[in-house]
């Protein structure tokens, strides 16, 4: 996501979607340094090493907001269940989700209806556990492992639980631009006789009346008072403020008052109950499919059909799996849907989501355990809020608490850019960090993929589009080197990164002190797609025996009976 900020304040405020004037930079991230002169993932050079090689069909499980089935450059590229009758009603596979031709969704019901809105975890945890633990006599000695992180996780909350009166304010002058930019927006439109423009074609733009030279002045003077906007355009603009202020307003509320539970009133699951798992609907694209939609067209959409976008991998198909509501994920729908994608054939599992607490984390790491252990790779985005992941709490993560060990099939990408691209930075000012948490970094800045809308397709910034160019080259190595591990595919993404990594001079993210790229992670660089086929060429594949960790606790979740 972009961040913005209001020039007075330091608290920064992240917005979305992004439309981008310049066509110039259109698929950049693909670019090769010497040839394009791009700090992209050299993918054309990817191919020119692979043209001529085997290669296998592989499944791609995008865990996210949901996905426009019918969009022109990703509809043949969708995974299709074949044990599945389309349309009759009746679960086929005996899998417990009826009618999953593509995947599914977790955020719905039988009847059709869907969960779109959800509030943060903070205020979830601090409520749903306050009756338990605020009492004064709490024996904190007796309690099990489970209720030891739990309680750490409520306290951790209710200490954030007090309204910041920065914050409040900020949240209340966004308000006041929102209504401004909405109110001045109106009357340029009608002035310039078009419903969207950027700013430099309003900064051109001539108003004949006096109204509309008030209303330009207006509405460029709101802009001066946040940052890095000058390429959105102004339907994507205000409606992006919209929802941000919209949000902050119900986060400080929840500060003040329980909030409504909004998935007892959709879904109606026993959220408590992980072994409840057969719920939710077969409607992939959900009531607001922007995010995934642009996902998976990073990864797959279709290459060189003369439309749109190329993605990063071909012979992939893309399950979506929709697990991902505006606000915070739910720990019980990410344990599913790694689950569903790991039963149903996905090689390679897409999460560009996160978020700070994860009281039911047991649930999400068991779900990894087992990807692992089926030997799935998960890449997931490090976040966009310029924390040290090191010693910030982002969740889902690679640590599993309740096996005392790191996965070995996890990733965790951080967002890059390059010299010609946005403020010209290496390492993306929002983009989250480590050196022992954060594997990668890719590009995420800028990045041109499909939206929703059949032909739609825009520049969104983020952690979460950097995330997909990883999981596009982890997909292209297990199409034509299938027989490679997780571990060896996350060693050919890690070491193609090296290249970059004494030769980039850059700074952390969220300040101005210089660093290097070993100091912000893993691998020390910027992933190449071309380096990282190159080296997965020369490896051995692994003894299947060896793949595996072993002495693995049983599983929390319950096989499913076959009727």
């Amino acid at each position: 996501m972009q961040r913005l900020k209001l020039l007075p304040l330091a608290t920064a405020l992240f917005i979305t979607q992004l439309t981008f004037a310049q066509s110039g930079v259109k698929g950049w991230h693909m670019g090769d340094a010497q040839t394009d002169h791009f700090n992209g993932i050299s993918i054309d050079k990817a191919y020119t090493f692979l043209n001529g090689k085997p290669y296998k069909p592989v499944i791609v499980a995008v865990i996210d907001s949901g996905v426009d089935t019918a969009h022109e450059d990703l509809k043949d590229i969708l995974w299709i269940n074949t044990k599945e009758i389309p349309g009759n009603g009746i679960d086929d596979d005996h899998n417990g989700y009826v009618d999953d031709i593509h995947g599914w969704n977790f955020l719905g019901n039988s009847d059709g209806n869907n969960l779109n809105k959800a509030n943060d975890e903070r205020s979830r945890v601090y409520y749903h556990f306050k009756d338990k633990f605020s009492t004064s006599n709490l024996d904190t000695s007796a309690f099990t492992e489970d209720e030891k992180w739990q309680y750490n996780e409520w306290v951790k909350a209710s200490g954030q639980m007090n309204i910041d009166p920065d914050e409040k304010m900020q949240v209340q002058m966004l308000d006041v631009i929102c209504r401004s930019l909405k109110k001045n927006d109106q009357v340029i439109r009608a002035e310039m006789n078009k419903d969207e423009y950027t700013q430099d074609e309003l900064e051109k733009f001539q108003p004949e009346t006096s109204k509309g030279k008030q209303a330009k002045m207006g509405y460029i003077t709101c802009l001066k008072m946040l940052n890095d906007v000058e390429d959105q355009t102004n339907k994507s603009l205000i409606s992006d403020l919209e929802d941000y202020v919209e949000g902050k307003k119900r986060e400080i509320d929840n500060k003040l008052n329980r909030p409504p539970d909004y998935r007892a009133q959709v879904i109606k699951d026993n959220y408590y109950d992980i072994n409840d798992r057969y719920y939710g609907n077969n409607d992939i694209m959900g009531p607001d499919p922007m995010h995934g939609t642009h996902v998976s067209g990073i990864i797959a959409a279709v290459r060189n059909n003369n439309i749109g976008v190329n993605g990063v991998a071909d012979h992939v198909k893309i399950m979506m799996i929709r697990a991902i509501p505006d606000g915070d994920e739910y720990d019980k729908d990410i344990a599913l849907a790694i689950k569903y994608a790991v039963d149903n054939g996905a090689t390679v599992i897409n999460m560009s989501f996160g978020k700070s607490f994860s009281p039911e984390k047991k649930w999400v790491d068991e779900a990894v355990r087992y990807a692992e252990l089926k030997d799935v790779l998960i890449v997931r985005a490090a976040g966009n809020e310029s924390h040290n992941t090191d010693s910030v709490d982002v969740f889902p993560n690679a640590y599993l608490m309740a096996y005392h060990t790191k996965a070995t099939n996890f990733l965790s990408v951080g967002a890059s850019g390059d010299a010609d691209v946005a403020k010209g930075e290496i390492v993306a000012d929002f983009s989250n960090y480590g050196k022992a948490t954060v594997d990668v970094f890719a590009p995420g800045i800028k990045i041109y993929s499909t939206l929703p809308g059949h032909n739609q397709y825009g520049f969104l910034n983020g952690t979460s589009m950097a995330a997909p160019v990883v999981t596009g080259i982890a997909a292209l190595i297990r199409s034509y080197y299938p027989a490679l591990s997780a571990k060896q595919v996350i060693y050919a993404i890690d070491k193609s990164a090296e290249a970059y990594a004494d030769t980039l001079a850059v700074t952390v993210p969220g300040t101005e002190k210089p660093s290097n790229m070993h100091a912000l992670s893993i691998s020390g660089g910027v992933v190449n797609a071309y380096q990282a086929v190159e080296i997965a060429a020369g490896l051995k594949p692994e003894p299947s025996d060896s793949r595996n960790p072993k002495k693995v606790k049983p599983t929390l979740v319950k096989p499913k009976e076959n009727n």
